[in-house]
């Protein structure tokens, strides 16, 4: 008798276990017009709240990581491309897709150590992002980075990327010395004595729109709304959607 009152008692609470289950946390739906990024990782190290910079209903992100990126051709499947890599060469074929992709009027966003990328394609550094991480002296001076840096970050050049901006503070690396091409057009500048100064720009490539953003090291960045604010409208703005 005592096992049927139990089952009994296990049917009727029943409806509201189901009825808890709808209350179970569940992600936004991304907009029907959401940019389609593709988010490549590797060749160094990130922290795991990364991603919820790209936590926006107006962003639909698949990752995926060397060596399978750029594996094929990206053109119908993406809007824009967002590194935050560091592979100092790329082979030819995974170059081939890649410049495809950029000369086909799609948009690219570089992150933080994204700048180490393809340190031996002139193309790449000079023409598309507009600028180089010197793993090597050039000119008797190599670059440099410094970790957990107190910054003010100010707006250099009002546009959609830096809208909603003002002057925030960030602990984050900085780095000095950069090749950066006189051409860019500055969006963001750091008070810090151990950075150059611009720390996010507009390159001068005309057949798509490239972003770079060399704040984001950890989770001081990851997690500063100013700084997911930044990268959402980089993003956007790429995918030609602001």
């Amino acid at each position: 008798m005592k096992k049927i009152i139990i089952l009994l008692s296990l049917f009727a609470a029943w409806p509201q276990a189901a009825a808890l289950q709808d209350q179970v946390w569940k992600a936004p739906a991304k907009r029907a017009d959401a940019v389609r990024a593709l988010l490549v990782t590797g060749g160094h190290d990130h922290d795991l709240d990364f991603y919820s910079v790209f936590d926006d209903p107006a962003i639909q992100t698949l990752v995926n990581p060397h060596p399978l990126a750029f594996s094929g051709d990206m053109r119908k499947r993406y809007d824009v491309v967002v590194l935050y890599d560091m592979l100092k060469s790329l082979e030819e074929p995974r170059r081939k897709n890649l410049r495809a992709f950029v000369e086909s009027g799609k948009g690219v966003v570089v992150l933080h150590n994204g700048i180490g990328d393809s340190v031996d394609w002139p193309w790449w550094y000079e023409e598309v992002v507009g600028g180089r991480y010197l793993f090597e002296p050039v000119n008797g001076k190599a670059s440099s980075y410094r970790h957990d840096e107190p910054q003010t970050i100010s707006v250099a050049l009002d546009h959609p990327i830096t809208k909603g901006l003002g002057t925030f503070r960030i602990w984050d690396e900085t780095y000095k010395d950069l090749w950066i091409s006189p051409q860019v057009k500055v969006l963001l500048r750091s008070d810090n004595a151990t950075s150059d100064g611009p720390v996010a720009w507009i390159s001068p490539y005309a057949k798509s729109r490239v972003v770079y953003i060399q704040l984001g090291h950890d989770r001081n960045a990851n997690l500063n709304p100013n700084y997911q604010q930044l990268v959402r409208n980089a993003i956007r703005w790429a995918a030609g959607k602001i």
